[in-house]
Formats: C-alpha cells, structure tokens, sequence
C-alpha cells in the first residue's frame, strides 16, 4: 500500500494557525467504518480532541473506508501530530471497545493547505456532498456521519484566510487570490 503524498511545506510545519484539508483512508480500503458503532466511535474521538484544544473542527466526514477533515491547527501543533490524535486515538479505543486488532488505518494521510475563502468553501461543499455522490444519503444533512447533519457543534472558519478579489479588466473579472 502506498503512502499518500504529503503536500506541507517543512518550512511551514509550525507557524501561526493553518487550515488543512485532510485525507486518510483505512488499512487495504475495508469497509472497517461502515458499521454505525466504529462511525460513532470516531466522531466521539475526533469531538474529544477537538474539545481538548488540539485543533479546530471546521467540517468532516466519515465514509465506509475513509473520512476527510477540514481543520485548522494553532501555532503549537503540527498538522501530523492532529492527525496522530485523531487516527491513532480511535484505532487504540477500537481495539479496546470494539475488538479491532489488525491495523485500521493505512500508514500516513493527505493534506492540503487552505489558504483562502474560496478553497475554504470548495472543501467544504466536497466534504458535505460525498455521502450523496457515493450514493450513501440523498441529500448531505441525512448523512449521520458527516458535518452537514443539523446539530453539530463545529468552529467558525479561520479568520486568516485570504479573501477572494475579484478585478475587471477588459469586461472580465479574474479572482485573485
């Protein structure tokens, strides 16, 4: 199994307060989260470290053999170290509560770097609407494992994202970004 490409600067590993979108699938992609109980289990692992200050939970999702993030990391943690919370904290709770012994994740996730309101937004409607194109829920709010369900608690998004502005020239308008 490969490990994913990772796109974070080094230089940029421990700064100020960085958005990620984040990836990362389980062991051989088994459906090892479709049951209800392994999906509950993670969110109550991800709510946890959230609620510890480890990150910002902006928006997620957990589909049968992976999940997505869209987190903001403050200046004293790295996106790795979140991400070690997260997976390596529900597959330790997984192998004590719901007897899962073999490895649950694959080695390593994806990230990218949210740098700006319009990539903000674009990862947010991905993440809402992949239970609907993976035919999982009809609309994005009946999905129970996901942000969109009505309820959940999440965090505003960052407020050091670059705005989106737009320019006209020649009777045209161009985002810069």
């Amino acid at each position: 199994m490969a490990i994913p490409a990772r796109h974070a600067s080094p230089a940029s590993i421990l700064s100020h307060a960085r958005t990620f979108f984040v990836t990362s699938s389980t062991w051989e992609k088994r459906n090892l989260s479709q049951s209800d109980r392994a999906a509950e289990l993670f969110l109550k692992t991800l709510y946890e470290y959230r609620s510890q200050g480890k990150f910002k939970l902006h928006e997620f999702v957990v589909m049968p053999y992976h999940f997505h993030l869209l987190l903001t990391v403050g200046g004293d943690m790295t996106v790795e170290r979140a991400v070690q919370f997260v997976k390596g904290g529900f597959a330790f709770r997984a192998g004590k509560e719901l007897g899962i012994r073999a490895p649950f994740w694959q080695k390593g996730f994806s990230e990218v770097r949210v740098l700006d309101t319009e990539h903000y937004t674009h990862t947010r409607e991905y993440i809402r609407d992949n239970p609907v194109k993976t035919g999982l829920a009809v609309r994005a709010e009946d999905y129970l494992y996901s942000s969109a369900r009505p309820g959940l608690e999440l965090d505003s998004p960052p407020q050091g994202l670059k705005p989106v502005v737009l320019r006209v020239r020649d009777d045209r308008a161009e985002a810069l970004s």
